[in-house]
């Protein structure tokens, strides 16, 4: 780990105690507070995954998602929209310099948003496309200048049509304040509208291009980090977060345990109960496993970067398949030890209901459905071709 990386490290740290504090508090405003998104900027998280050109970091990807784990194990909701808008940067890596420049030049402290589900629509014009509609789900959309949104364009001529990232400052987008759930309230996941804002070529990226990991932004970003795999990096930017939460109710369910009495007309203390003992060593195993996969294979997938080499397909679909069963492990161990924290957990404001809430609401993210996942492993596994649609 650098320098840089370790004082970020340090930072994000000394910041858990005022963040587990603040959870509520987040969950009741539907948005992480502007002090908390502050604060993790004053650490450099967020220029933990942005090219060195640009006063970033280039860290390793391992140390962003410990990072933004640790940031969900003391609020979910907090780590999760740190996850998102901390692994922007490195997408925008992959655009055009001049994209780039637009963004970061004036102020590289500056941070986008994104929804990528093609719900609008786009037309090719002079130069550019036409954006018209409205993306849902932008987390932490509030606390960014400029915004991702994917579209379908298509190609004509019989070609498949292509499915690109767009990129808009705020300026062409209005954000409409929808978000209103069970889980993960306090992320601000509102409504980006467009109404006919023109998006230069410059400011789109092609899914053709970012598949191959052959992006114009390596011309400026050669550094191994940006080589990775969009599917690799992103679906585990969602799933670290998650793994988070689940260690943080582990933490809170194991202190509440200690102190609990499970049965008032026997006396007996919850940590002498054998089953309950079972259940914390159950769920402790599965989070060891889901974070131990996620190291190992970011591990891997940097080692094939650093040595030029083509990121090979049975390790693009190695990692999916992980990621998303590391989501599933990490629901089983919050379900485990909710089930076992009795009735008193249930009431609002206590760490682990709010954990188990926003867990479950992080599963429901489309990067995360499995079957679709580990089918594709499947299918290499067979010898099958893949769907057109792989996400790797």
């Amino acid at each position: 780990m650098s320098d840089s990386a370790q004082v970020v490290a340090g930072g994000v740290r000394d910041l858990l105690p005022v963040l587990r504090e603040r959870a509520q508090e987040t969950e009741d405003a539907r948005d992480v507070p502007a002090e908390s998104v502050k604060a993790l900027a004053e650490t450099g998280f967020f220029r933990l995954l942005q090219p060195a050109a640009y006063g970033g970091y280039e860290a390793d990807p391992v140390t962003f998602l410990t990072a933004v784990r640790l940031i969900a194990s003391a609020c979910g909701s907090t780590g999760w929209v740190a996850s998102v808008l901390g692994v922007h940067p490195w997408q925008l890596a992959l655009f055009p310099p001049r994209a780039q420049d637009e963004v970061w030049g004036a102020d590289p402290a500056t941070r986008m948003s994104s929804s990528y589900a093609p719900t609008g629509r786009a037309e090719a014009t002079g130069g550019g496309h036409r954006l018209t509609g409205r993306w849902s789900f932008s987390s932490g959309c509030g606390h960014a200048s400029w915004v991702l949104l994917g579209a379908i364009v298509p190609e004509g001529d019989g070609r498949p049509p292509d499915f690109r990232t767009f990129l808009l400052p705020a300026s062409d987008y209005v954000i409409d304040d929808v978000w209103d759930t069970v889980g993960l309230r306090g992320t601000g996941s509102n409504d980006i509208v467009v109404d006919g804002a023109f998006v230069p070529e410059h400011r789109s990226l092609s899914f053709v291009d970012v598949f191959r990991c052959a992006c114009p932004g390596h011309a400026v970003n050669p550094a191994p980090l940006y080589r990775l795999p969009y599917g690799s990096l992103f679906s585990y930017s969602i799933t670290a977060p998650i793994i988070g939460m689940a260690m943080g109710a582990y933490d809170a369910h194991v202190a509440y345990q200690r102190e609990r009495v499970r049965a008032a007309y026997t006396g007996q203390k919850a940590r002498e109960d054998p089953f309950g003992q079972v259940r914390v060593a159950e769920a402790a195993a599965e989070l060891d496993s889901a974070w131990l996969a996620a190291e190992h294979n970011m591990t891997e997938l940097m080692a094939h970067a650093r040595a030029g080499e083509k990121i090979p397909l049975p390790l693009r679909l190695r990692v999916r398949r992980d990621q998303v069963r590391g989501t599933g492990q990490a629901i089983s161990a919050v379900d485990l030890l909710f089930e076992n924290s009795g009735g008193r957990a249930l009431k609002t404001g206590t760490p682990i209901q709010r954990f188990w809430r926003d867990a479950h609401a992080g599963r429901v993210h489309a990067i995360n459905d499995p079957e679709r996942a580990l089918s594709m492993f499947g299918r290499s596994e067979f010898g099958l071709d893949l769907p057109p649609e792989a996400m790797l």
